[in-house]
């Protein structure tokens, strides 16, 4: 008799210990399906996001072409956007002045980023690591209304002018400066994710043949992880690309051909900011050519990213 008693109490415990698991695995599984719709609908508002920027700057830029020409669009060399008489719409003033900055830029960006990339990943102990990575990663938390202030208050007049004293208050070099110290941490952090993703037995490898911590680093490591950084570079370009405040405060607002980086020149996002600033009476050409030049540099930029994206996917390296 007892021990049919407690073969019950036994299949009793069974059956609710089953039953507790039963309602805790729906309970997970209705967790993680919500969990999932979540993920999904954030997903698809950012998406749907660009979309609809994409479709706003195409029916709005649609108006401009209605009127003007999309080859002198793209091919003029003259934007007089602003006069009230004799107004031209080439964009490639704008352009100019965008790339030669970019240029600048990258040109500080790049070398000091990779190297501050190489230093913390390979060179920088534990404790300096912790110290000097978000020392390094505190700029690009610095609103950039502070690197323009600091590139018309302190770079033009201490550096470029003292160098070349022709140089205008305004010019291409001091903003091209300021962007490029902006983007440098864009470029370490990126670079240094790259870098750290190399396998450790690459690098011992390395060492046991008799190379040096230089000769690792510059010609194991870096070619290694070459992809990660290409792509950090490419995509700290389309953040200068579209950068600004600052070019809107230190480059200036005169629109022509950028030849001479001390001379002033406007850039498209500072057109941008000049137009959407002042009081343009909506459904003239020059409110339109808002969403015109936006669509371009919309264009730009998402074409640096695919390219950033396509590089990845064309030379990483998979290690096993």
């Amino acid at each position: 008799m007892s021990a049919t008693t407690e073969s019950l109490d036994r299949r009793e415990n069974v059956a609710a210990v089953g039953g507790v698991n039963y309602a805790l695995l729906r309970r997970q599984r209705f967790i993680e399906k919500t969990a999932g719709y979540i993920l999904l609908v954030c997903a698809a508002v950012s998406v749907l996001t660009t979309v609809g920027i994409a479709i706003i700057l195409l029916t709005e830029a649609i108006q401009f072409f209605r009127t003007e020409s999309v080859f002198r669009f793209l091919t003029g060399t003259r934007w007089t956007a602003l006069f009230e008489f004799d107004q031209s719409f080439g964009v490639l003033a704008l352009v100019s002045a965008t790339m030669m900055i970019t240029f600048i830029a990258m040109l500080v960006a790049m070398p000091a980023g990779l190297m501050s990339a190489i230093y913390l990943s390979e060179y920088a102990s534990e404790r300096s690591r912790t110290i000097l990575k978000p020392t390094l990663e505190l700029l690009a938390g610095i609103p950039t209304i502070i690197y323009g202030y600091f590139a018309l208050s302190f770079i033009t007049p201490n550096l470029i002018q003292r160098i070349f004293p022709g140089a205008s208050v305004f010019n291409v070099l001091s903003a091209g400066l300021a962007v490029g110290i902006m983007i440098i941490p864009l470029v370490a952090s990126l670079s240094e994710d790259a870098i750290r993703a190399v396998p450790r037995a690459m690098r011992e490898g390395a060492y046991a043949m008799g190379a040096t911590k230089f000769e690792v680093s510059t010609r194991v490591i870096v070619p290694a992880a070459l992809s990660g950084i290409v792509a950090s570079f490419i995509l700290a370009a389309s953040r200068a690309v579209g950068e600004t405040m600052i070019v809107a405060l230190a480059a200036g607002s005169k629109a022509q051909i950028a030849s001479d980086p001390l001379q002033p020149a406007q850039t498209m996002t500072g057109y941008i900011v000049q137009v959407v600033s002042g009081d343009v009476v909506r459904g003239t050409n020059v409110y339109y050519s808002l969403y015109a030049v936006g669509l371009l540099l919309f264009l730009m930029t998402l074409g640096l990213n695919i390219f950033s994206h396509w590089f990845v996917r064309r030379f990483r390296e998979v290690y096993e």
